[in-house]
């Protein structure tokens, strides 16, 4: 293979900049593609959350010497915004990257030069072709002796539908439900409505979290929170045993809002079908019960695309959608716990050599990636690519806690840890409509 290629890195989110730093170090030639119009364009969208981890677990250690080389440093302390970690992190490494990182290049297919995926005959010694189109529309391509991709999930939210396909009527009453964290800084969207959100995560707690302000400051304004699962379990995390502390602190809080009857909590609520009643959505569940709102924030988590991967060897698990080799370690329907082992590049390897899902991807559809976890799967799969095996095989990684252990799953009723004081009582649920014989 032309090892003048370079290697491919798909998205300049943290982990994809971060992949071009390690490479950068090692002397690799690099092109970094990405989609948006900027670096991090993800983050972007959701640059007025705040993040639950602090500065040294954002910031990769091969970043961090790239921009101490061009006299810069990155920050060491507080818990910065998405738009303050592109500012004062992401944009300036993007910056000293330079011309490695070609903006408004969607990848739109990746493949192997004249073998598609049928063809076994010299496939590893073929370089990679991967296609292209720009913001207005053209199409080229670039050879790789390696891909990375690091495109994230971001651009594929889950619906609302409890299926996973968009619920009925969903797609029909699209203008009354959001897939992202909204900007609260918006009150006015807001204020004397009923705002529903759906999910369980730290995004739907985070929207919930801010949604409960606004209530509590304006009795005309409401909301309810719908869980899928049929008890609390694990929602509301570790709390002060929570080794990040920020993370713990949104589920104390979230408690605290539940319990104090300021939001509604509805559980065991699996959306079927969504209606119109005007400029008013109603959502219908499996078992016929209905909630009503003016707005409904859909927190349901991602899936990855793997549209543009089709003539590639992937090793997939079936339900998570993610490398088969590290599944079962980040499985929500086998554990709730921080104690998901670091990930490196013979964990994240398929069948197609030199290729590689990093990131937030590399998770396919569970919920539990952070930042240091992808940081740590970068620089082992750069390691490898380099020819330092050792390397690529140490770990250097050390996760926090998340406080919460046991195999809670997701929709299983708590379950307690071995004081008996892992996971809390559900508060009241409260009493909602059933649908109509009509709808």
């Amino acid at each position: 293979m032309d090892e003048e290629s370079p290697v491919v890195v798909i998205g300049a989110g943290p982990q994809g900049l971060a992949a071009a730093a390690h490479l950068v170090e090692r002397n690799v030639p690099v092109l970094v593609l990405e989609a948006g119009h900027s670096p991090a364009a993800a983050v972007a969208e959701w640059g007025h959350v705040r993040l639950f981890s602090e500065w040294p677990e954002l910031v990769d250690a091969a970043g961090a010497r790239l921009l101490a080389a061009a006299g810069r440093k990155a920050p060491r302390a507080g818990f910065p915004t998405g738009a303050q970690w592109i500012e004062k992190y992401l944009a300036p490494l993007a910056d000293v990257l330079g011309d490695r990182v070609r903006y408004d290049s969607r990848v739109t297919g990746v493949s192997r030069l004249g073998r598609d995926r049928l063809v076994d005959e010299g496939r590893g010694d073929q370089p990679f072709t991967v296609h292209i189109s720009s913001a207005e529309g053209r199409e080229h391509r670039v050879r790789a002796r390696a891909v990375i991709d690091a495109s994230g999930t971001w651009s594929s939210p889950n619906p609302a539908g409890a299926d996973g396909l968009p619920a009925l009527g969903e797609a029909a009453a699209a203008d009354l439900l959001s897939y992202r964290i909204p900007d609260f800084r918006d009150r006015e969207r807001f204020a004397g409505r009923h705002t529903v959100v759906i999910g369980s995560g730290h995004s739907a707690v985070t929207a919930v979290l801010a949604l409960a302000q606004m209530a509590h400051d304006d009795a005309g304004t409401t909301v309810t929170w719908v869980l899928r699962r049929a008890a609390v379990g694990t929602v509301f995390g570790g709390g002060e045993a929570d080794e990040l502390p920020a993370r713990g602190a949104l589920g104390v809080r979230a408690r605290e809002v539940a319990e104090s009857g300021v939001v509604s909590l509805v559980t065991g609520f699996r959306v079927e079908r969504v209606a119109r009643d005007q400029q008013r959505a109603v959502l219908i569940a499996e078992d016929g019960r209905t909630v009503t709102a003016d707005l409904v924030v859909v927190l349901t988590g991602f899936r990855p695309d793997l549209s543009f991967l089709s003539e590639l060897r992937l090793e997939l698990d079936a339900a998570l959608q993610a490398p088969a080799r590290i599944a079962a370690e980040v499985d929500p329907n086998a554990h709730s716990c921080g104690s998901v082992a670091a990930t490196g590049a013979a964990d994240l390897a398929h069948p197609e050599p030199d290729f590689y899902l990093a990131g937030a991807k590399s998770y396919g559809r569970a919920p539990t990636f952070l930042a240091l976890t992808g940081y740590e799967q970068v620089r082992s799969i750069v390691a490898e690519l380099a020819g330092d095996h050792e390397a690529a095989r140490r770990v250097e990684l050390v996760l926090p806690d998340t406080g919460v252990c046991g195999g809670t799953g997701l929709f299983d009723a708590p379950a307690a840890s071995s004081d008996g004081a892992c996971c809390a009582a559900p508060p009241q649920v409260v009493q909602i409509g059933r649908a109509p014989a009509s709808v």
